[in-house]
């Protein structure tokens, strides 16, 4: 068995940290658990949103937020994010830098690009960041997800791991914080329906592994 932990957009424009990006309740609480999954991994992957100023989901109000946009890879309108070379770009205090990583995937970079998942850049899933065949060429057969948000980005690269049939897919609840109660166990439900196993703790994550 070879074992990869991934730490999805662990950044603190989803935490508390910066109340004016995406917060995320308890976002800035999640590294102690991602740093217990990385523990028990051969091969370390990170990702992070890199938004630019020219991003189409771009809008100035909370309550313009969350709308419909009408282009492939830009689905939703939000507020600014994860800019690099803001305080919203940068990982958790405590976690690896990204050049501390195995392999590391910054998402979003394009003006038009707004991807959820770790595996593709674009929404209808056909350009590759390279993760997959980074696993697959590592020979990965176990993957351990955590970070954030659990009902955006986490879900999305958890089941776009699970999808391609080559991994067992483990997410570790503890190591990610969501968004809206309700969307939250919509996605774990739909995770575990697809295959996924739902590990509350590090000691289930650990049992998960043993079995």
């Amino acid at each position: 068995m070879k074992i990869a932990s991934v730490n999805v957009d662990p950044q603190k424009g989803f935490t508390p940290l910066c109340p004016d990006e995406l917060p995320v309740p308890g976002g800035d609480e999640i590294v102690p658990a991602l740093l217990a999954q990385n523990a028990l991994a051969d091969f370390i992957v990170g990702s992070s949103d890199s938004h630019c100023d020219a991003a189409l989901f771009r809008v100035e109000k909370d309550d313009e937020q969350f709308q419909p946009l009408d282009h492939p890879n830009t689905d939703c309108t939000f507020k600014m994010h994860c800019k690099p070379g803001t305080k919203g770009f940068e990982l958790l205090d405590g976690l690896p830098a990204p050049t501390e990583y195995d392999f590391f995937v910054w998402k979003g970079v394009a003006p038009d690009l707004h991807p959820y998942g770790a595996c593709y850049h674009d929404l209808a899933e056909k350009l590759s960041t390279g993760l997959i065949e980074y696993l697959r060429c590592n020979d990965v057969t176990t993957v351990i997800v955590g970070g954030l948000a659990t009902d955006f980005c986490v879900a999305t690269t958890a089941r776009q791991l699970q999808n391609t049939g080559r991994f067992t897919v483990i997410l570790h609840v503890d190591a990610c914080r969501g968004i809206a109660p309700d969307g939250i166990d919509t996605q774990i439900q739909s995770l575990k329906q697809s295959g996924v196993v739902i590990a509350a703790t590090i000691d289930d994550v650990k049992k998960a592994l043993a079995a």
